[in-house]
């Protein structure tokens, strides 16, 4: 398969390389994996739960660095081009900044759903948090090898900087907190994580089940792409909402709310940004501490007096 994608794409580059100047190898790849080989939802229906995703997902990664070369090798000279890939992902937010389980189960959320096809393009591997996880809850299911591939020496030098700029389709955020699931469940790339996904209530929500408008997580997974990769070059693939009203007449103010605050959130400055972020945790944590030092000193104070 790896080899037919690859002379799609070469005849791709061939008819249309004169013009267009910027490829996306894949679009949505955690799509593909995990609901074409893991919930069966989407072609090819495959319900192959904590195995399949990941197998699809290993060649589709394979794939993309193939043709990543190819086009180096034969079109790039001539037709001075750019080929990357495009990832899907949620912000996962932690339910209590104070808690470190949850703190480390929101970073394996964003881990095991856009460093499980980033890591290995731009580090060479997979997650470390994901290798572990998997690994672990393999071995607790009584399986001689995890259930997530692994890379050879010469796969990882090959995938490793396999883009030109990374395409990120982005929507909504979780609240998320950690959760363990036993092993004897059975494996399921969703288990593997051991963690539960939270929405707030207060969020406003635009209609479907799935999206609701928090731009400020827009924010925070810039932020750690930009870190965690390198301050790579970033094209915004995806973004928008879906239909609130069912209306005769133009009405979609919340879609304006909904683009204005994603928009603003990429467009704020590192200092603006990062004061809006430490308000948000500092101010509650002082508030807490006031209430907290207050209290035991009135109770000073009453054991004083009695």
């Amino acid at each position: 398969m790896i080899s037919y994608f690859n002379d799609y794409a070469n005849l791709c580059f061939e008819k249309f390389g004169d013009r267009v100047k910027y490829w996306i190898t894949f679009n949505n790849p955690w799509a593909i994996a995990e609901e074409g080989y893991e919930t069966g939802e989407h072609a090819p229906g495959l319900k192959l739960s904590g195995v399949g995703a990941y197998r699809a997902a290993h060649h589709i990664i394979k794939t993309h660095a193939k043709v990543w070369h190819s086009y180096s090798k034969t079109w790039r000279s001539k037709q001075q081009g750019m080929v990357g890939i495009s990832l899907t992902c949620a912000w996962g937010e932690p339910v209590d900044l104070t808690s470190q389980k949850d703190i480390e189960a929101a970073e394996r959320y964003v881990q095991f759903y856009l460093g499980w096809f980033a890591n290995p393009i731009y580090s060479g591997d997979y997650p470390e948090v994901m290798k572990n996880y998997v690994g672990r809850k393999s071995a607790q299911q009584g399986l001689g090898t995890s259930r997530l591939p692994t890379f050879s020496v010469q796969e990882k030098s090959y995938i490793k900087g396999t883009s030109d700029f990374l395409g990120i389709s982005h929507f909504t955020t979780r609240y998320i907190t950690h959760k363990t699931y036993s092993a004897r469940q059975g494996p399921s790339y969703h288990t593997d994580r051991d963690l539960a996904e939270l929405v707030d209530p207060n969020w406003p929500d635009p209609g479907s089940k799935w999206l609701y408008s928090v731009p400020w997580g827009f924010r925070r997974l810039l932020n750690f792409i930009k870190t965690q990769y390198g301050n790579p070059l970033i094209y915004i693939t995806e973004n928008g909402v879906s239909e609130k009203l069912q209306c005769i007449q133009l009405c979609d103010e919340w879609r304006m709310d909904y683009l204005k605050g994603y928009i603003n959130e990429m467009l704020k400055d590192p200092l603006t940004a990062y004061m809006e972020m430490v308000t948000e945790i500092v101010v509650p944590t002082v508030f807490t501490l006031c209430i907290l030092i207050t209290a035991i000193l009135l109770m000073f104070l009453l054991r004083k007096h009695n």
